[in-house]
Formats: C-alpha cells, sequence, structure tokens
C-alpha cells in the first residue's frame, strides 16, 4: 500500500509535543509493511540531523519550508492587518492558522499524486491538514483525517474555563468559524479517526453517516521503562510543553491553588513543572516556595522515576493525553483530572485503579495525601497503571489499528471482531 501521509507539523524528534509524538509512531509502524511518503513542513527548530534522522523511518520525505510569520507593523497597519485575516478566516470558514501554514507548492504535488494514482491513502495528521484534501478525492483515494483533538471542543473548553488567552476573539471564532470548519472538512473524508470516545461523540454529530474509529495514542515502553523503586518523600512532577495554553493553566492553577494547602500538611512537598519552553507566566511560579521550572530536560523518563506522584491537573482541551500514558508506563502513581485521565478507564466498578481523579483543589490534597502516606497505594496504582499501558495502549497496537483503516476501501478483509476495537 502507498500511503500519502500530510503533516504540517515536523514530527521529529517525537519530543516536542503530542502531535510529533502520535504522527512519528504511526508513521514509523506503517512504514514496516507499507511504502510511506511524508509530506511536510520545517522552520528554523528543525535541523539538518533532524531531517536525516526522519529519513530513515520513511519511504520518501518531503520537505517544504513553513510561510514566514506576519510582520508586525504596528500601529493602524498591524490592526487592518489583522481585520484582513479575521475576515478571510470567517468568509473560507478555515482558522487563521490553518489559512496561515496553506502552501500552494503543497496542494500542487497532492493533486499530482492524486491525479497520476501514485497513491492508495491519504492521511492528514491532525485537522490542520485537510486543506489539501478535495471533495472529489473521495472518488479515487481512500482519504483518512487523524483528529488528534477537536479544534471547535479545544476551544470551547478553553473559555468555559477562562484559560482562554484572548476570551473576546476566541469566542468569535467558536461562533463564526470553527463549528462551520469542523462540519466542512469532516464530509471530505472516507474516514475519521479521533483519540478518545468524547471525541467520537463530538464528530459523530457532524458525520453521522460514517463509522468513526477510535485510536488512542501509546507509549514507547523502551523509552519509558518501569520504574525500579518507590523513591518515597513528597516530590510531585507536572510535565509537558509549558509554552502550550492548557498546560500554563494547569501548572499555574495546581502551583497557585493546590500546593499552598498541601505545604500545610507537608512542609517539604514540592512541585516540578517540567517541559520545554516555558511561558513567562510558568517561570514566574518559581517564586513560588517548593515550585521547581526545569525548561527542556534530558530524559524525562528520569524525573519521573525520581517523583513520588505525577500530577495532571488539566482543566482543559481534549483527547487522549501523552503525559498521562508515559507516567503511568514509568510506574508512577498518577492523580488527574477529568480531562487529564480523558480516555483511561482507570476506575469504577470492576475496574483495577490505575489512577486517582481529582478536578477542585480538595479532591488533589485527599487524593495526594492518601498517597503520600499509603506506599502500598503507591504501588497498587503503579503495578495496574503500567499493566494497562502495556495491554491497551502501545503504538503497536495504535498502529495496527490505523492500519486497517488505511485499508478499508470497500470490502476490507477484516472481521467484525478486529473492526470492532476501532469502530465500536
Amino acid at each position: 500500500m502507498r500511503i500519502l501521509m500530510l503533516s504540517s507539523t515536523f514530527p521529529y524528534p517525537p519530543s516536542r509535543g503530542g502531535t510529533e509524538i502520535r504522527t512519528f509512531n504511526l508513521l514509523k509502524y506503517l512504514q514496516q509493511k507499507h511504502s510511506v511518503i511524508l509530506i511536510t513542513q520545517s522552520n528554523k527548530e528543525v535541523t539538518n540531523a533532524e531531517v536525516e534522522e526522519l529519513r530513515k523511518y520513511v519511504s520518501e520525505l518531503v520537505i517544504f519550508p513553513l510561510p514566514s510569520e506576519p510582520e508586525n507593523q504596528g500601529g493602524i497597519s498591524e490592526l487592518l492587518a489583522k481585520a484582513r485575516r479575521f475576515m478571510e478566516s470567517v468568509l473560507k470558514a478555515t482558522p487563521p492558522n490553518v489559512l496561515y501554514r496553506y502552501s500552494p507548492a503543497i496542494q500542487a504535488l497532492v493533486d499530482d499524486y492524486v491525479q497520476a494514482q501514485k497513491c492508495d491513502v491519504i492521511t492528514c495528521e491532525h485537522s490542520v491538514n485537510e486543506i489539501y484534501i478535495r471533495p472529489e478525492f473521495r472518488n479515487s483515494v481512500n482519504t483518512v483525517v487523524d483528529v488528534h483533538s477537536s479544534v471547535y471542543g479545544w476551544v470551547r473548553d478553553h473559555l468555559k474555563m477562562d484559560a482562554s488567552q484572548n476570551a473576546l476573539r476566541d469566542r468569535l471564532y467558536l461562533s463564526l468559524v470553527l463549528e462551520r470548519y469542523e462540519k466542512r472538512y469532516c464530509t471530505k473524508f472516507s474516514h475519521i479517526v479521533v483519540t478518545t470516545q468524547d471525541d467520537r461523540q463530538e464528530f459523530l454529530k457532524l458525520r453521522p453517516d460514517i463509522e468513526i474509529a477510535v485510536i488512542p495514542n501509546g507509549v514507547d515502553l523502551e523509552l519509558f521503562p518501569y520504574r525500579l523503586q518507590d523513591p518515597g518523600g513528597h516530590s510531585l512532577i507536572f510535565v509537558g510543553a509549558m509554552d502550550a495554553s492548557h498546560n500554563i493553566d494547569a501548572a499555574r492553577f495546581f502551583a497557585l491553588e493546590v500546593l499552598p494547602e498541601l505545604q500545610k500538611s507537608y512542609p517539604d512537598v514540592t512541585f516540578s513543572i517540567v517541559g520545554a519552553r516555558p511561558s513567562p507566566e510558568v517561570l514566574e511560579l518559581k517564586d513560588i516556595p517548593g515550585v521547581i521550572v526545569t525548561g527542556r530536560v534530558s530524559s524525562m523518563v528520569e524525573y519521573l522515576h525520581n517523583s513520588t506522584v505525577c500530577v495532571v491537573p488539566l482543566r482543559t482541551g481534549f483527547g487522549i493525553k501523552n503525559k498521562t500514558l508515559e507516567a503511568m508506563a514509568a510506574g508512577v502513581p498518577v492523580v488527574g483530572s477529568d480531562r487529564g485521565l480523558e480516555g483511561l478507564a482507570v476506575d469504577g466498578n470492576g475496574i483495577s485503579v490505575g489512577a486517582l481523579r481529582a478536578n477542585v483543589p480538595q479532591e488533589y490534597i485527599t487524593a495526594i495525601s492518601k498517597l503520600f502516606d499509603n506506599p502500598k497505594l503507591r504501588s497498587e496504582l503503579s503495578l495496574n497503571g503500567r499493566q494497562l499501558v502495556e495491554t491497551e495502549f502501545t503504538w503497536d497496537i495504535a498502529g495496527k489499528n490505523y492500519e486497517q483503516v488505511c485499508l478499508q476501501s470497500g470490502s476490507n478483509g477484516y472481521s467484525g471482531s478486529q473492526l470492532s476495537a476501532i469502530y465500536p
């Protein structure tokens, strides 16, 4: 099978963020049995060494530059430029970041692949790449959009939790652009893939006429081995790209509203915020006693192994969270919010407890205190979390299920039991 994979985000190294991790691991699996042609875009952060490494995992790598950022003209000129971009976004029912990344050269190449029948499948890794898919492509090639998370749901969630960095702008985009955008692009594809049941329910409202596959993220178990011992103590860790709005909100919420209350019972408790590109709002948290902001680290798993508990206090964002899966794989007990644990069966009747759930400060304090005071409970969550990842959330499992979707075009040769795993 010849797979043309579109990823506006350069997917290497698979540690910069969730989009890179998912895209890289799916293409790595598919390349074992199929021919994967990756079309991507690079920015100034991408090095020649990273390009050469990525080339090892695909049959062909085609790289285009990202367009230059619009210059800040200042004054009335800048306001007029923003107004023009906003009106274009509304008229085309397309988010500004999708329009900004659009490349006519990529469009011409994709058109050529379809017209010349050079590919059997086109996959769009994240919805930002949907712009290159023409509705008529469905007549000649299997088109798949891998929706890492609903853009509409993401923005709506940020507004609901007062975590938006520009609430007025986002309210306008939500009502005038994003709902129309997701409705429009969904109609173009042969298949839609999402990462959680919540997202599946959202997209079934838009495309009730087709089955929507649920394929969660996975973990590379070699990169996140199970820890050999419990370090004890009272150290907490939160991981992620610290310039992302949902992580900024989570770090500030925990440091400002939860940590001070914990310190009343555990004066020596520490809260390490570990991840690249910490924003100014995150960096200023270092002034709070007990808070450590590391920036990029050479070994995330080492920091996880040395932590008593991993907290995932996300209040916004849709989709399954790599940070949660990686902590569980490493054997670190997790206390997370509904958003942080989305898509994971970690509690409930008949389920071995794999993590503790908390959404408000007092729930975090109660759950963390239980784990600080109970080594047996920490051991139980550590083992159950690792087992859950091993049996349900590896990249081999995700890759096999994604391959099934890519292979489908009419009669696909798979049994109902095989497909039931991805089409609930």
